[in-house]
């Protein structure tokens, strides 16, 4: 039986013991901490005054952890003693062979903790650890689709939406949800400190929803960004580049932008694949249906304005939509990483949508 769990799976269960030997590990720094706090918890009970052991692993040797897990604790309800070593990399490079041993003694004494940014699920030690230890993943939660791996929205959207109504006391949209990690990427910090911040704009039977979002996580540079979108999708090449390069000169990076300018983009790729579909069904679908199945706000003039620009993009562009941002997503993590490379891909993608690029048979949909 395999004994390493996703930290969203971890920090929902109801888990009251936690054996000799705990991994947590993952390149997400906050969920690393959530998960410790919890390990913590577990064994030491709910007092944060209760003492216990925290290393550094550059510095520590095997023996001074050693000693601090082996001694029965005189704090604690559980009487059982805690070692955290942070940043535990280089420990467990230097002490494999300790740690391997470790592994096949049963240590009642106390419980050890590494925190680890790297660790191989191919070598002797994680399989160990695995059959008799607790091995916590630390990385935003992903889906496989064939042989590709994706970010699983759905998940973190959930996750999120459940933190925080249990941990800081406010209702939050799923929708909101979605739009901060395809604002914020996936710092899962950055997005719960936002989301602090977010709930003191709210009252207590109101939630944090989209258009609190957009107005605001970032201010004014999130408004250039809305209207920088909305010139693009009308056909205003020259003023959508004039705004993006101001947003260049303030210093912003390619691929923060995207994560930004995504987010509308894909909002009306959405709505154009609602509308074709249902089409193709027979059904009878307005354009302002699929606009709000869609996620745009459901008031008048906010469906009015996107209706237009939708028609403005055109079913053509509109269709193509996830596809292109797919590939400059992937373009800007890869063959397009350096500054330079990434700007000029954005620059493309504004362009792209220059009304000259569709074939005058092109249709627009009608409402």
């Amino acid at each position: 039986m395999s004994n390493t769990v996703h930290a969203f799976d971890f920090l929902a269960s109801d888990e009251t013991q936690v054996p000799s030997v705990c991994i947590v590990f993952g390149r997400d720094p906050f969920l690393r901490s959530l998960a410790t706090e919890r390990v913590r918890q577990t064994v030491l009970g709910e007092d944060r005054d209760v003492p216990y052991g925290r290393l550094s692993g550059n510095l520590v040797t095997w023996v001074d952890v050693a000693d601090e897990v082996s001694t029965v604790s005189l704090f604690g309800s559980s009487g059982r003693r805690l070692a955290v070593v942070e940043d535990a990399d280089p420990f467990v490079t230097r002490y494999r062979d300790e740690l391997e041993n470790f592994l096949e003694k049963k240590r009642p004494g106390g419980v050890l903790v590494l925190q680890v940014e790297k660790w191989a699920a191919n070598t002797r030690l994680y399989k160990k650890c695995d059959a008799v230890g607790l091995q916590i993943q630390c990385n935003p939660p992903e889906r496989k689709s064939g042989k590709k791996t994706s970010l699983d929205l759905d998940a973190l959207t959930k996750w999120f939406t459940q933190r925080a109504k249990t941990v800081h006391d406010t209702k939050l949209s799923a929708g909101a949800a979605r739009m901060l990690v395809d604002m914020l990427g996936t710092e899962l910090g950055l997005i719960d400190q936002e989301i602090a911040r977010l709930s003191l704009f709210v009252e207590s039977d109101e939630a944090i929803d989209e258009q609190l979002v957009q107005e605001q996580v970032h201010g004014g540079q999130l408004q250039e960004i809305w209207h920088l979108v909305d010139a693009a999708v009308e056909g205003n090449t020259a003023d959508a580049l004039e705004q993006l390069d101001r947003l260049f000169q303030s210093g912003e990076r390619p691929q923060k932008l995207f994560g930004q300018i995504a987010w509308s983009l894909r909002r009306f790729a959405a709505a154009t694949r609602i509308y074709q579909r249902a089409r193709r069904r027979g059904d009878a679908v307005s354009l302002r249906d699929a606009l709000k199945e869609a996620g745009f706000p459901n008031w008048p003039k906010a469906l009015e304005e996107a209706q237009r620009r939708l028609l403005a993009l055109g079913q053509i562009r509109g269709g193509r939509l996830y596809r292109q941002l797919l590939e400059l997503d992937m373009s800007l993590k890869g063959s397009h990483s350096q500054e330079a490379r990434g700007r000029l891909a954005l620059e493309k993608l504004i362009v792209s949508f220059s009304k000259a690029l569709d074939p005058p048979r092109a249709s627009t949909a009608r409402s």
